[in-house]
């Protein structure tokens, strides 16, 4: 048997961190088994369906490297295909029409409410004779079609995350409901009807989703027998959770895949994660592998079924983890979006991809080895290069005072004056411009450091001094500061 699992995300939304990680369980599981990883787009709610939304799941699934074998297919060009079905169970007298009015439910609904009894829909119309079928239609009433489920009947599976799984047919709300009124005569499909249709169209032979598809699980293994078709084996995943347990939500800071992009996550760091949210690698120790090191290990024995929390320290180190040993210049394309982004300025002109490309790369590449190692997002190298994307910096209270130490005035004037026989600074004169300073001034170093950094940086804290101060060099920004800073100390 050839593994076919799906994920089929619906376009009412960007892809979310949820279906996200659970097109991650599918994929892994897929190339575990060398099978089949299936894309599928479920439309069929066409109001809230956007084509943006299409495109954002689309793009998101190929940035984390989840690549699909087959499709994308899209639901709402399978209608047709849908309403034969239906009408299929319609003739076999396993699915009827339904003609009460909302009212109708409504009134059934607050009866139960007011017995204490969960509501369900009581199937008043599941023997319609001919001549009621008619008598509603003269009415100008309108039918949905319901699918038969016997109170009786016990629906049981083995599930392969949580074993053993019984559901009883009262358990299920009453006849269900598989396709909306409409004009035509088979009506509007519904989710847990053509979900089915697709799956045994498309051969699904393991289908992988969140627990919150539990319920749903037991109404389509009845339409899978109603069908007669081989019903596939079931992996019902944990929830993500927040730190505090309970399910993960916008309020937790957290949507789409799209944000997390936008927050500076690498695809890497993110799929990576994701890997880790719901299950364990055999080797407990490990915690970076990319997919398909985790395909060779994946099996759902090491799922858990309790909800997995989502941990943005853990995520954040992850993420570092891949930054810290990203290729400098794989590096510098991560980064140049995000300064871009920032409207960061250079060379006197507004930052564009051509530039930045050709003409000032190696001097981009100079900058990203300078603060690689100190980033957690791709988007903190936005505030840590901000110092070398504008013309002036300002002072922080301690880079003030530090310029108004005494000898710092002079210092900063000995560089400036040695910098007049330097029109490139090299890291071998840098040292021994400050190494001269120290002598003719019978200073101690930190003093000439200090200064130097403060009249550069404005600050006391940052990045490597030599490397910066020969970065700010190469753009001319260099002496400009030190005059700023000779004149801040006055």
């Amino acid at each position: 048997m050839t593994v076919r699992v799906r994920i089929a995300p619906s376009p009412t939304g960007n892809l979310h961190i949820g279906t996200a990680r659970t097109a991650v369980f599918n994929w892994l599981f897929a190339r575990h088994h060398g099978g089949k990883f299936i894309l599928r787009i479920e439309d069929t709610d066409l109001e809230r369906s956007r084509p943006e939304y299409t495109d954002n799941i689309l793009e998101g699934l190929r940035w984390l490297g989840l690549n699909w074998d087959e499709g994308p297919f899209f639901q709402s060009q399978r209608l047709d295909f849908y309403k034969e079905a239906v009408q299929k169970l319609l003739d076999q007298g396993l699915a009827y029409r339904c003609y009460t009015t909302s009212e109708e439910l409504e009134t059934l609904r607050e009866a139960q409410k007011a017995r204490g009894e969960a509501p369900r829909y009581d199937n008043r119309h599941r023997n319609l004779t001919p001549e009621q079928r008619a008598a509603f239609e003269a009415e100008g009433r309108s039918s949905v079609i319901r699918f038969k489920i016997e109170d009786g009947r016990e629906i049981v599976w083995n599930d392969l995350v949580r074993g053993k799984m019984s559901w009883r047919g009262s358990d299920l709300g009453g006849d269900m409901v598989i396709a909306r009124a409409s004009e035509e005569g088979s009506g509007q499909p519904l989710y847990n009807f053509v979900v089915v249709v697709d799956d045994i169209d498309m051969q699904i032979t393991h289908v992988i989703r969140g627990e919150d598809h539990i319920a749903n699980t037991a109404k389509q293994i009845l339409l899978y027998e109603a069908m007669g078709a081989k019903i596939p084996e079931f992996a019902h995943t944990p929830l993500i959770l927040n730190m505090e347990g309970r399910k993960l939500s916008k309020r937790d800071g957290v949507t789409s895949i799209s944000d997390f992009q936008q927050m500076g996550f690498t695809a890497e760091g993110l799929v990576n994660y994701m890997t880790l949210l719901g299950w364990s690698p055999p080797d407990s120790t490990q915690e970076i592998f990319t997919l398909e090191e985790a395909a060779k290990e994946f099996g759902f024995e090491r799922v858990n079924k309790a909800g997995a929390k989502f941990d943005w320290d853990k995520l954040d180190w992850l993420n570092s983890q891949y930054i810290h040993k990203t290729p400098v210049d794989k590096l510098t394309d991560l980064l140049i979006p995000y300064w871009q982004a920032a409207g960061y300025k250079f060379d006197g002109g507004r930052v564009d991809a051509e530039r930045l490309l050709v003409r000032d790369r190696a001097w981009l590449e100079q900058l990203v080895t300078l603060i690689s190692q100190s980033l957690t997002r791709l988007v903190d190298a936005v505030p840590q290069s901000q110092l070398f994307f504008t013309d002036t910096v300002e002072f922080s209270d301690e880079g003030s005072t530090q310029l108004k130490q005494e000898g710092s005035t002079a210092v900063l004037e000995g560089i400036v004056t040695a910098l007049e026989n330097q029109p490139q600074l090299s890291e071998a004169a840098a040292q021994e411009i400050i190494k001269q300073v120290v002598k003719e001034q019978k200073v101690k170093k930190g003093l000439v450091m200090r200064s130097l950094r403060a009249a550069l940086t404005g600050d006391v804290h940052g990045p490597d001094l030599i490397q910066s101060w020969l970065l700010l060099n190469q753009i001319g920004l260099d002496k400009s500061r030190l005059s700023r800073a000779i004149t801040e100390a006055n």
